[in-house]
């Protein structure tokens, strides 16, 4: 999953942050978000009110958000991928 994440990093459609997300979460071309196995309940609650708000899908990794900066460069627990297949094929991975 991780790897999809750095493709879509390095395809510009990764947005970093829970800020971001929550800023970008009403545009058009959205796929769904992605939250670190050990992002905190309160940012979770945040995230998913916010997507059920705009009828976006929140799925939770097994990935902490060490190995998320590992990954991308940046230590984050909120991610929002703006590819629809992108974001099918990590929804569809085995390793969520």
């Amino acid at each position: 999953m991780l790897s999809t994440i750095c493709l879509c990093r390095r395809a510009s459609k990764l947005i970093i942050g829970f800020d971001a997300v929550i800023s970008a979460m009403s545009d058009s071309q959205f796929g769904g978000v992605v939250l670190a196995s050990d992002v905190s309940a309160k940012t979770e609650k945040e995230v998913r009110f916010h997507a059920e708000k705009h009828n976006r899908e929140v799925i939770k990794a097994q990935f902490s958000m060490e190995d998320a900066q590992n990954a991308v460069g940046k230590r984050a627990g909120v991610f929002l991928i703006s590819d629809e297949g992108l974001f099918k094929s990590i929804v569809g991975s085995n390793n969520i």
